[in-house]
C-alpha cells in the first residue's frame, strides 16, 4: 500500500468507530512518517495516541556495539535520512554542512548513495579516516556490520555484498566497536538460524536457549501431542496403583499425562502406594516427576532406556509389577529387557505423538536456499516425522547442519540417510544447545586458522 492508501484507511476505519492500532517499526515520528499519518487524523477529526518506539538509528548501532554518543568522544548526533522524496529535483540535505555539524552522523536509508554521501562528508571538512559502519537488519539474529571508514566505505560494503535496509554511523564513536563493545554479535550463534523440531509446547526452553546464545530459532513442530484415543488401559492402571512396585516415566510428556489422568480422576499423588519406586530417564524427566510431588529414586547416569534398565536390574525384578506410562508408539527395549528380568510390565499409552507439518513450505524454502545453519532432533520421532514431511529430507539438509539430542536419535537418522553433524554428549536440552554451540565455535575457529 501506498503512504496516501494507508492514511485513507486509517481514517475510513476511524471514522467506522474502530479502535485501530497501527503498528510501526522503531519510533512512528523519526523517519517512520507517522506525523503524516497523525496530520490526516487530525484534519478528519479522529482522536489518536501515539507510543514512542526505539528508533533504528539508536537500536542497531547499539546492537553493533556503538553508542552514538560518549562522554569525551561524541556530545552530538544528528539523525538524517539517506532517502528523500523521489520527486524532489535536489535533495534538501546539505551533506557539506552536516560534515561539522554533529560529533556522530547516523544515516537512515543512505547505503546505496555511499559513495556519493561519503564525498561529500569528505568536501565539506570530515577527515577521510572517520571511522564508519553500516549495520543491516539491526537486533536481529542475522544482523551484519561492515566497518570502514568514510574513505572506503562504500567499497567494502560492495565488497560484503551489503544490501538495504541498513543504518550507517559516521564518527568517532564507531571505533568503541573493536573495544568489545559488540555484545551482540560476539554471541557464539550470532547469525545462525537453527530449526527446532520438538512439538511447539516443548519447544520453549530449548527455542530459549539458543536464542540466549544469539540464534534465530525457526519452531518447525514434526509431532503434536495429543490424548491417546483410548483412556481404557492408563485408567486401569491408574484404579490398580496399589498393585505396581515400579512407576518408570520415560520423558516429560508421560509424566505430564500421567498426572493430568490422576487429576482426572480426582486423585493427586497420595494415590502412588509408599512402597512403590519412581524411575525417570533423565534429568528434566525426574526434575519433572518431583515438581508433580513425586519422589525420584531413580535416574541413569546415560539418560536412555538401556542404562535405565541396567540400574533397574540391580534389584530383583521377579514378581514385579512396573507402570510405564509412555507414548502409544515407542521403543520396545525398556519393555522387552524388564520383562526378560521377571517383571510384570504393563505399558498404557497416555499420550501419541501425530506428525505435524506446520510451516513445511517455508522452511522447504529456506533449506533449499541454503538459509538453514542447523536443524536439531530431540527424539526419533522428530527425525521421522521430519522425513515424512519431507521425504527427499537427506537432499534438502545437505546444506545445513544437524544436531541430535543422542544416540538413539542419531541412529534413527542414519537410517534415514540423514547425515548428524554432532550428538549431545549430555543427552539433555541444555547438552544439545552446547554441541550445537561447540559445533559452530570448532567450525569459526578453523575459518580463523585458530
Amino acid at each position: 500500500m501506498s503512504q496516501e492508501q494507508i492514511n485513507a484507511l486509517l481514517v475510513r476505519l476511524g471514522r467506522e468507530g474502530k479502535t485501530v492500532v497501527r503498528l510501526k517499526g522503531g519510533d512512528p515520528y523519526v523517519f517512520g512518517r507517522g506525523g503524516e499519518e497523525a496530520l490526516d487524523l487530525v484534519e478528519a477529526g479522529i482522536p489518536f495516541e501515539v507510543v514512542p518506539g526505539v528508533t533504528s538509528g539508536i537500536a542497531a548501532p547499539a546492537y553493533a556495539g556503538i553508542p552514538v554518543t560518549h562522554r569525551g568522544i561524541s556530545t552530538s548526533v544528528a539523525f538524517i535520512t539517506g532517502h528523500e522524496d523521489p520527486t524532489k529535483e535536489e535533495s534538501d540535505v546539505d551533506w557539506g554542512r552536516l560534515a561539522g555539524a554533529a560529533e556522530t552522523l547516523v544515516l537512515y536509508m543512505g547505503i546505496g548513495r555511499l559513495a556519493e554521501i561519503s564525498s561529500e562528508l569528505i568536501a565539506g571538512g570530515r577527515a577521510s579516516e572517520t571511522p564508519v559502519a553500516c549495520v543491516r537488519w539491526g537486533t536481529r539474529a542475522d544482523q551484519r556490520t561492515v566497518t570502514g571508514t568514510l574513505e572506503n566505505i562504500a567499497e567494502r560494503v560492495a565488497e560484503a555484498r551489503l544490501k538495504p535496509p541498513a543504518i550507517t554511523v559516521v564518527g568517532d564513536v564507531v571505533a568503541l566497536r573493536k573495544d568489545g563493545l559488540d555484545w551482540f554479535e560476539r554471541r557464539p550463534l550470532s547469525g545462525r538460524r537453527v530449526v527446532v523440531t520438538r512439538a511447539r509446547a516443548q519447544a520453549g526452553e530449548l527455542s530459549r536457549e539458543l536464542e540466549s546464545l544469539g540464534a534465530e530459532v525457526l519452531e518447525f513442530p514434526t509431532i503434536e501431542i495429543k490424548s491417546p484415543g483410548d483412556f481404557g488401559p492408563l485408567d486401569r492402571a491408574i484404579r490398580d496403583l496399589d498393585s505396581f512396585d515400579w512407576i518408570v516415566f520415560t520423558s516429560v510428556n508421560g509424566v505430564e499425562a500421567f498426572v493430568e489422568r490422576l487429576k482426572h480422576h480426582g486423585l493427586d499423588l497420595r494415590a502412588v502406594p509408599r512402597g512403590a519406586r519412581v524411575a525417570a530417564i533423565g534429568p528434566a524427566t525426574a526434575e519433572r516427576v518431583e515438581a508433580a510431588g513425586f519422589r525420584v529414586d531413580v535416574t541413569p547416569e546415560e539418560y536412555r532406556a538401556e542404562a535405565l534398565i541396567e540400574v533397574l536390574e540391580r534389584d530383583s525384578l521377579a514378581g514385579k509389577r512396573v507402570l510405564i506410562p509412555r507414548a502409544k508408539v515407542a521403543r520396545e527395549v525398556l519393555p522387552e529387557k524388564l520383562r526378560e528380568a521377571g517383571a510384570e510390565v504393563v505399558v498404557p499409552p497416555a499420550y501419541e505423538s501425530v506428525p505435524s507439518n506446520e510451516g513445511g513450505e517455508r522452511l522447504r524454502e529456506l533449506l533449499e536456499n541454503g538459509e538453514v545453519d542447523c536443524v536439531t532432533f530431540t527424539a526419533s520421532s522428530t527425525v521421522e516425522n521430519f522425513v515424512r514431511a519431507f521425504e527427499d529430507a537427506a537432499r534438502l539438509l545437505s546444506k545445513s547442519r544437524v544436531a541430535c539430542i543422542g544416540p538413539i536419535t542419531a541412529d534413527t537418522a542414519r537410517g534415514y540417510g540423514l547425515r548428524v553433524d554432532v550428538e549431545a554428549a549430555e543427552y539433555t536440552i541444555p547438552g544439545l544447545v552446547d554441541a550445537v554451540a561447540d559445533l559452530f565455535a570448532a567450525g569459526d575457529a578453523a575459518k580463523k586458522g585458530w
